[in-house]
Order: C-alpha cells, then sequence, then structure tokens
C-alpha cells in the first residue's frame, strides 16, 4: 500500500520542528515501527537523516516507542502500543500523522523522541519497597487477598510509556502514579512505606511540572495497558490519609 507520512522533525530540544511529508509503501503485515524503518532506510540510501525514534522490545512490554499517531497516543487500536500497531488497520492512499508525546514534563529531544526522565524521578521518589535483600521467603509464610493480589497484578501492567500524559488535556500523570501506588499499596510489603511514599511521589510528581487531574478519563482510554482510571481514586484517598488524617511517618 501507498501512504503518506507527515512526520514531526525537530533538530533537537530549542528547534521549533515541523511537519516533513514523506511518501512510503508499506506491506499490511507490518508494524508501525517496521514501516518507519522502510522510511529510513530510504532517507539513509538517499543521504538524508533518518527520523529518530525510541524502541527497544517491539512487543508492546518496554513502553519505549512513545509517539501520537493521528492525533491519539500510540495510534487508533485500542490496548496496543505503536509497535504492535499493523498497517493493516490502515487503507492504500492514506495519510498518516506522526508526532512526539507533547507535555512541558516530556520536552522533545529529537523528532519524536521525548525525555521521559521525570517517570524515573517519581519512581526514584517512592516507587519501591524497602526489604532486607536475601533469599524469597515461602511464598504462603505472607497470606494476601486474591482481590487485593489481582488489583495489585493490574495495576502492575503499567509500562510507563506516557501516553497517559500525552492523552490528558492537562498534561497529568496521575493514572501512571496510581497505578504505581496501588501496585505496591495492595500488597502487605508495600504498607510500612505507603504514606510516606504517595506524599513523596505526589511532591515529585508536582515538582516535575505534570498537570493535575481533572478526571476526563482520557488517560484510561489512551492507556495501551488499559489501567484502571480508579487507580487516581487509591492515590487520593491515599493521599488525604498520609496529609489530612496525618498518616505519613516523620
Amino acid at each position: 500500500m501507498k501512504l503518506t507520512l507527515k512526520v514531526w522533525r525537530q533538530r533537537d530540544t530549542v528547534d521549533k520542528g515541523r511537519l516533513h511529508t514523506y511518501d512510503v509503501e508499506a506491506d499490511e503485515d507490518m508494524s508501525f515501527l517496521e514501516m518507519l524503518d522502510v522510511l529510513n532506510e530510504r532517507l539513509i540510501l538517499s543521504g538524508e537523516e533518518p527520523v529518530a525514534f525510541d524502541h527497544d522490545c517491539r512487543e508492546g512490554i518496554c513502553g519505549t516507542c512513545s509517539m501520537v499517531i493521528d492525533g491519539q497516543p500510540h495510534g487508533p487500536q485500542r490496548a496496543t502500543t505503536a509497535c504492535q500497531l499493523h498497517m493493516r488497520h490502515y487503507n492504500d492512499g492514506d495519510t498518516i500523522v506522526v508526532e512526539p508525546f507533547r507535555s512541558g514534563a516530556f520536552p522533545v529531544i529529537k523528532d519524536l523522541v521525548v525525555d521521559r526522565g521525570a517517570f524515573d524521578k517519581i519512581i526514584q521518589a517512592g516507587g519501591y519497597v524497602s526489604a532486607n535483600t536475601g533469599s524469597a521467603p515461602e511464598a504462603h509464610s505472607t497470606p494476601v487477598p486474591k482481590a487485593a493480589a489481582d488489583r495489585s497484578f493490574a495495576a502492575a501492567n503499567c509500562i510507563g510509556c506516557g501516553a497517559c500524559v500525552a492523552a490528558c488535556p492537562n498534561g497529568s500523570a496521575s493514572l501512571f502514579l496510581g497505578a504505581k501506588l496501588t501496585h505496591l499499596g495492595e500488597m502487605p510489603q508495600g504498607q510500612p512505606e505507603r504514606y510516606e511514599r504517595v506524599v513523596n511521589m505526589v511532591e515529585t510528581h508536582e515538582d516535575a511540572g505534570f498537570g493535575g487531574c481533572t478526571n476526563t478519563g482520557a488517560c484510561a482510554t489512551a492507556c495501551p495497558k488499559e489501567i484502571p482510571l480508579d487507580v487516581i481514586s487509591q492515590l487520593n484517598r491515599d493521599y488525604l490519609a498520609a496529609t489530612v488524617g496525618g498518616r505519613k511517618r516523620d
């Protein structure tokens, strides 16, 4: 199939950038990133600068293929990362617009590559459990209710891609933050630091320049791992308990 691509090209963080138009031929069995590979091979052979974009696993696991396709983070296919989006979902002659994630907290480095280091700072602020190292404890030594385990596992599906931020009109990372807090907060191992964790991570979220949540739900719709919106409710409950309720440890 023949496609017209309008791809955002930006040399560096200070360049204003603009859309460049390219014609490309793709097979319907190609993934979206493979189609970009074909474009880049042609650009390299003609002596032009290839389009910079992040990728790693190409299996919908790493979350690095962060790009907005036709105005939607990761593209039009629900619960699908850009690397798992296939060209069979497009028609011959289609025009596709490809841009980087747009957020003040995710500055564009080059072309479709953005700096998502703000997520790393949030994790460093509390997205872990402090525990002595050593051999794994017996699985039955710490009973976990099935409902709590299921909810924890569902939240742990978050791959930190940033689609929630790109989709949010406020540029909020509340879905990502709620997922990381719910993942640990539902498990017994996460209880000792639960309220200190939420305060530290929320403060880091604000310092990084992310916006506030107004519950539009766009984040959950765009999430390729379908993280439920109610993890934000748990985030809010824990934060209120830690601050208004005075449960944060000094």
